[in-house]
């Protein structure tokens, strides 16, 4: 078998989930994240693709497809729904399972991830500054991290203990909720009480030092943030997005974020 076959094998193999798993997951997040959470961008209709479209809608009307994007494989189309990306075939008979990728000259490049970066974006600056926990530089700000976070989380809190450096290195870190356990659960309240401190960098910091606080309430964003990351398609904490959409699921070392953001 030559290399590039046992790559793309590799590749099938371990980063796809099983089908059915990923139609649940589709049907379930687009319950959840088409109610009082963000909303989808306007589907794209790339010419071609909206045969796949209306039969994978008459096969499972509770899928959302929010958008459709074009691939380098003539005939092949990625759907974007909300549990993650299918690929079609222009005849509207074959799902494909996982991610595309390109067999470069001297890397494999993620073409889905590169795809959905714009609309990633999008979706990240739509969130008001105000509804995050913000730790800024105390000088210019040379880039910014957007970081999905739940307070149990022990690489969330590792991470934690390396944002004054990354504030020191000029890199703003900007605070999403993403309780874990989903909704109602402990983790829920602890990132509810964070949000609504008097003091939300104060109460954030101790919660992520394994510290008990009261527990307070308000009218807070952390249910609409939690639907927005299943909506990206974050399934665990920290997730990293950078500024032009690239995202990052799991902890990096400060120096290393600083590569990936150019500084």
């Amino acid at each position: 078998m030559k290399l590039r076959n046992k790559i793309a094998f590799f590749l099938m193999v371990t980063l796809a989930a099983p089908l059915a798993w990923v139609l649940a997951e589709a049907s379930a997040a687009s319950e959840t994240v088409n109610g009082a959470g963000p909303q989808a961008l306007p589907l794209e209709r790339v010419s071609g693709a909206d045969k796949a479209v209306a039969r994978l809608k008459a096969l499972r009307p509770e899928i959302t497809v929010e958008n459709v994007l074009p691939t380098p494989i003539p005939g092949i189309y990625a759907l974007e729904v909300s549990g993650g990306v299918f690929h079609v075939t222009e005849d509207g008979n074959y799902l494909i399972q996982g991610k595309l990728f390109q067999l470069g000259d001297s890397e494999i490049i993620d073409l889905t991830d590169a795809a959905r970066m714009p609309r990633r974006k999008a979706l990240m600056d739509s969130v008001p500054l105000d509804d995050m926990v913000v730790f800024a530089p105390s000088g210019p700000t040379k880039a910014v991290l957007n970081v999905f976070t739940d307070v149990d989380c022990g690489f969330c809190q590792k991470f934690h203990q390396e944002v004054p450096q990354l504030n020191g290195m000029g890199i703003e870190v900007r605070y999403l909720a993403w309780p874990r356990g989903g909704m109602g659960t402990e983790g829920y309240s602890k990132l509810v009480t964070a949000w609504c401190s008097d003091d939300p960098h104060t109460a954030i910091t101790k919660l992520k030092a394994r510290e008990q606080l009261p527990a307070v309430s308000c009218p807070n964003p952390v249910a609409e943030q939690f639907e927005l990351g299943l909506k990206l398609g974050i399934s665990g904490t920290p997730s990293i997005i950078v500024g032009d959409g690239r995202i990052f699921p799991g902890y990096r070392p400060a120096e290393v974020l600083a590569e990936i953001v150019g500084i």
